[in-house]
């Protein structure tokens, strides 16, 4: 794709309304998921599940995009049709994980890099010819005893400009992803510095690599206490200190900005997405807010699915809803009701 064209797909990614499903899990990830359900971590299986998903009537009024695991991208419905066309034909925008996963960080004890550079040029290239349209990136900053570290925030920034960089040159819009951790009984505010600094040094070093912001998108986590902090913030702290945090940081430049789930509850990840979307309406945040949830989107159908072929309508009706209802907080208009 050309520039322009790039362009034209990050604002879709982020159409008003609409969001991103995540369904990019590793081998590993997904195993846990479906072994909290009892079911086996089959090739069929895993088929089976997606292809369920990504044929739910009515996700594309919610859905914009999915993120798909390499082997995902490649795999074809039970009827031989590629899942990315099963896609497509619904208007819905594939894209594709491009990292290899994290690894300890060499010389910082207790911090992570992602790594997958390495043959990423013509790993792009395949995937844009099996028809991704965007791929992603997440870096990994762990809150703790001194950490996260300058040395950390630098490593992973520079990693997560060189694959956004990669990915223009193949003409496939990147999204971004610097994940800092809720693991931890950090407060609020250690987070929002945390998240500060490193937005701050990932959007220097995709300056200094050359990439076009108009052409990227961010999914970065919410501004959040750590999951066991003894006082959890409210969502209209949650909302305040995200907001201010990407304001201070994130150029205007940038189309949207998409947030991870990131280990919160359904409820919890809806209800925060609702007060930052109202409270960016508020303070004349210049981007559209949404979504690319995994487990935000995906308990629900995982539980009513169990692995069984004839629960698969009642998947995609969990589905559907969970979309419907996420899709509201994006707009700022969740209430109770909604469920």
């Amino acid at each position: 794709m050309s520039l322009r064209d790039m362009i034209d797909v990050a604002y879709d990614i982020v159409a008003p309304g609409k969001g991103i499903l995540a369904a990019d899990e590793s081998g590993g990830t997904i195993k846990k998921r479906f072994d909290s359900i009892g079911v086996e971590s089959t090739f069929e299986n895993r088929r089976d599940y997606r292809e369920g998903l990504f044929r739910t009537p009515g996700a594309s009024d919610f859905i914009s995009g999915v993120i798909l695991f390499d082997e995902t991208i490649r795999q074809t419905g039970a009827d031989g049709e590629p899942l990315v066309r099963i896609l497509t034909d619904q208007g819905i925008i594939p894209g594709v994980k491009v990292d290899k996963s994290t690894k300890p960080l060499a010389g910082a004890d207790g911090e992570l890099v992602t790594e997958g550079l390495d043959g990423l040029r013509d790993r792009l290239a395949e995937y844009a010819e099996l028809g991704a349209k965007f791929t992603k990136w997440r870096a990994v900053i762990t809150i703790g005893q001194g950490i996260p570290s300058r040395y950390c925030i630098r490593a992973n920034a520079h990693a997560l400009a060189q694959f956004a960089a990669l990915s223009q040159e193949a003409g496939l819009v990147p999204i971004v992803e610097p994940e800092v951790l809720m693991d931890g009984s950090h407060d609020i505010h250690t987070c929002s510095v945390a998240t500060e600094e490193t937005l701050r040094e990932v959007y220097y070093e995709l300056g200094t690599q050359r990439v076009a912001l108009d052409s990227t998108l961010l999914k970065p986590n919410m501004v959040l206490s750590g999951k066991q902090a003894a006082n959890r913030a409210s969502p209209e702290m949650v909302a305040e200190e995200t907001v201010v945090c990407l304001m201070n940081t994130v150029p205007a430049a940038v189309p949207g900005i998409l947030f991870l789930s990131g280990g919160q509850s359904d409820d919890e990840a809806t209800i925060n997405l609702d007060a930052i979307n109202r409270f960016a309406a508020s303070a004349g945040a210049p981007w559209e807010l949404s979504f690319s949830y995994g487990r935000g989107l995906q308990a629900a159908p995982l539980e009513a699915w169990a692995g069984r072929p004839e629960n698969i309508p009642a998947a995609q009706d969990a589905y559907y809803h969970r979309a419907r209802v996420t899709a509201a907080a994006r707009r700022g208009e969740y209430t109770p009701d909604v469920e």
